[in-house]
């Protein structure tokens, strides 16, 4: 019985070890642990965006508008952090980047 308990605190602490150098890693690479989170969510939501890009030529003015909160949202994200963690994402990124020119270019010219 004591046994488990020392493993249980030796796993507990190799989680925690393993969490302060994953932070130590985000720090060393110059950026904070929140810009590094906020990339995350962006990379997912940057998977979403891109597949509703290559289905729909044609958007509504509210998908539109949602369409381009959201990829700013991901182009804030991808900028604070170095280029080197989404070269993998790039050509997503430059197919999200194409639509949204696109759509501003729409809005611009209906203007």
């Amino acid at each position: 019985m004591k046994g488990i308990g020392i493993l249980i605190y030796i796993l507990i602490f190799i989680i925690f070890a393993l969490i302060a150098y994953a932070v130590l890693q985000i720090k060393l690479f110059g950026m904070n642990v929140k810009d590094f989170w906020s990339f995350i969510e962006a990379n997912q939501n940057l998977d979403r965006l891109y597949e509703f890009s290559k289905k729909y030529e044609r958007m509504t003015l509210q998908q539109q508008i949602i369409y381009l909160k959201e990829a700013e949202e991901i182009f804030n994200a991808f900028d604070k952090v170095p280029n080197a963690l989404w070269e993998d994402e790039y050509e997503k990124y430059k197919t999200v980047l194409d639509k949204y020119k696109d759509i501003k270019m729409l809005r611009w010219a209906n203007n």
